[in-house]
């Protein structure tokens, strides 16, 4: 075989290997919020269930910003992007090596630990409810909290932890601001 022929039959195996690439580049994209750099509720769901599985111990963990809206119209989207990226990073900090945390949409994030142990869910609050400097102000930041511990459930699914701490989170929210069912 001479070189020509060599080269030719190498273009199109280098054509598929740089589509692959990129593809794969895409789809990890798609799996990551591009905000916050946590997961997406599709990147965070298949941890999220192996961990379920994994660990008798796991809590599921819903966070929903406070009068959110508000700090968008009074100080501009980059103030809540600020919002956003700081909460995003406060729970990252918070699930540590336990668990994960994701960016469900808006201002709505989940997370799940593998336990709670040295870490509390008043601890994720406090740290959840400081303040945000941005641009010279200082936004009020508050989060309602709701959790469900996989062995409250008769059936240990990511679905049905995900429903018992929604339920615990809008508990929370009646209770008024900064509030952790």
């Amino acid at each position: 075989m001479d070189t020509q022929t060599i080269a030719a039959a190498g273009l199109p195996a280098l054509g598929w290997a740089l589509h692959g690439g990129l593809l794969w580049r895409r789809l990890a994209t798609a799996r990551r919020d591009p905000l916050t750099g946590l997961h997406t509720r599709t990147g965070w769901t298949t941890r999220a269930e192996h961990l379920m599985n994994k660990h008798p111990g796991a809590v599921v963990v819903l966070v929903d910003l406070d009068d959110f809206k508000a700090i968008n119209d009074t100080h501009g989207h980059a103030a809540g992007d600020a919002v956003l990226t700081a909460t995003a990073d406060r729970l990252t900090a918070w699930c540590g090596r336990r668990g994960i945390a994701a960016r469900l949409g808006g201002d709505e994030f989940a997370a799940i630990v593998t336990h709670l142990g040295a870490v509390s869910l008043s601890g994720l609050r406090t740290a959840l409810d400081q303040t945000v400097e941005h641009h010279g102000h200082v936004l009020p930041v508050s989060a309602s909290v709701g959790h469900c511990h996989r062995a409250e459930l008769p059936v240990p699914t990511l679905t049905d932890a995900l429903s018992g701490a929604d339920a615990s989170m809008y508990a929370a929210k009646g209770h008024g601001r900064r509030n952790t069912r």
